[in-house]
């Protein structure tokens, strides 16, 4: 039998709510609480002026100067998140050895602010600044400054596989534990919303002017965020909290740059291989947390997708999207909407879905969480909610589906 892989409490931030007060992120994400999603002025002047974009800011005087060299906003967001997880750290590295604790951390931008800057610099004055170093925006730096940060001296790996990237990292943890060589793993992901990943996501008509509306007929594209979740992997249960990383899946479907695989299959693929790998048959899945974004095509074939794995056995299975609250986190979403569900399996909260309720005909219907679903039981044999399956579908078809449980 596969040994268990123990899940610490998350570290993370977001719109939505912090660790640091995780009983504020339950009653947002489970009323529908959209006042983290606000709308900020771009800093990049386009031909047709400033533009204005719905985000999921993180306030500023949460975050705090890291003393890294490079002191981004990045990294102040990932020591947030970091500072939370420092006790199941610890303990496995008192436990294992810091030679046996890895990092695995996914994101997306790193720093490209200052690239903008310094070559802003460049073109004013012939000269980047002093001190414009590009290894900042390696994707490995912030993999490196999370092992520096918690003293880990395993493994530490970097995952850029866009919106998919904390789940990648999050799997690989699973992987190298299972394989030996690692005990522990600190495994999650990053991101900001930049003005460069604003405008480039405008460029592509993916982003909704109003806040997003995932799965409406009137759905018009994604609200962006910034944040940062974290966990620790072990395979003992350092933090005590009987919740398992039970299953993991992936796919590459690579049917386009961007463009999900419109018959939903390359998501299939995702949840049958997770569901396989955690023993579990669709029926036993009690709440599914959509990768959701709002736009028109990932909205419709992860529609297609649910359908194709759960009509059968469990047509009815609870689902929401919670990137109308957080804002679309990019690389950090796959922990970020796993820390949800791992709520939801310790307080029998399930996240509800903010949309205006008119539904797509060409999209198989989902069961939607209402507010009055919530906190109701599971539309199964259980009695309470005991398995969360949370998705992520990237460009370039890299899919990943992950299940938690309770022990």
């Amino acid at each position: 039998m596969t040994e268990k892989i123990y899940l610490s409490n998350p570290g993370f931030i977001c719109a939505a709510g912090n660790s640091c007060d995780s009983d504020t992120f339950v009653k947002n994400l489970s009323e529908g609480n959209r006042d983290g999603i606000k709308k900020v002025e771009c800093g990049l002047v386009g031909e047709n002026g400033v533009k204005s974009f719905y985000v999921g800011k993180i306030a500023d005087d949460l975050l705090k100067p890291t003393g890294d060299k490079f002191d981004m906003r990045v990294l102040q967001i990932l020591d947030f998140a970091l500072s939370s997880v420092k006790s199941a750290s610890q303990k496995a590295i008192a436990r294992y050895g810091a030679e046996r604790v890895g990092v695995c951390i996914g994101s997306c931008d790193n720093g490209s602010f200052l690239s903008f800057n310094a070559h802003k610099a460049f073109f004013e004055s012939g000269a980047f600044p002093a001190g414009y170093d590009l290894k900042a925006q390696g994707a490995d730096y912030v993999a490196t400054f999370a092992s520096n940060r918690l003293g880990a001296q395993g493994i530490s790996l970097a995952f850029s596989t866009a919106c998919s990237s904390s789940a990648s990292a999050l799997i690989k943890a699973k992987e190298l534990i299972h394989a030996g060589v690692c005990d522990a793993v600190i495994a999650g992901g990053v991101d900001v919303a930049s003005d460069t990943v604003l405008l480039g996501f405008d460029s592509l008509e993916a982003i909704d002017h109003e806040k997003t509306n995932p799965f409406s007929k009137n759905r018009n594209g994604i609200n962006l965020g910034e944040g940062a979740s974290v966990f620790v992997l072990s395979k003992d249960d350092l933090d005590e909290t009987g919740i398992i990383l039970a299953g993991t899946g992936e796919s590459s479907d690579a049917s386009h740059m961007t463009a999900p695989l419109a018959d939903g299959t390359g998501a299939e693929q995702a949840m049958k291989a997770a569901l396989s790998d955690a023993h579990l048959s669709p029926s036993e899945i009690d709440y599914i947390n959509l990768h959701g974004t709002g736009t028109h095509l990932n909205d419709s074939m992860e529609g297609k997708g649910v359908a194709l794995v759960f009509g059968e056995e469990n047509p009815r299975v609870l689902c929401s999207s919670t990137k109308p609250l957080t804002g679309h986190t990019l690389g950090s979403a796959g922990s970020l909407e796993l820390a949800a569900c791992f709520y939801a399996l310790k307080t029998q909260k399930i996240p509800v879905h903010v949309w205006d309720g008119a539904q797509d005909e060409e999209i198989p219907a989902l069961n939607l969480v209402t507010a009055e679903q919530v906190v109701s039981t599971p539309l199964n044999h259980h009695s309470e909610i005991r398995c969360c399956m949370s998705n992520s579908f990237a460009f370039g078809g890299c899919n990943a589906s992950l299940i938690v449980r309770k022990e």
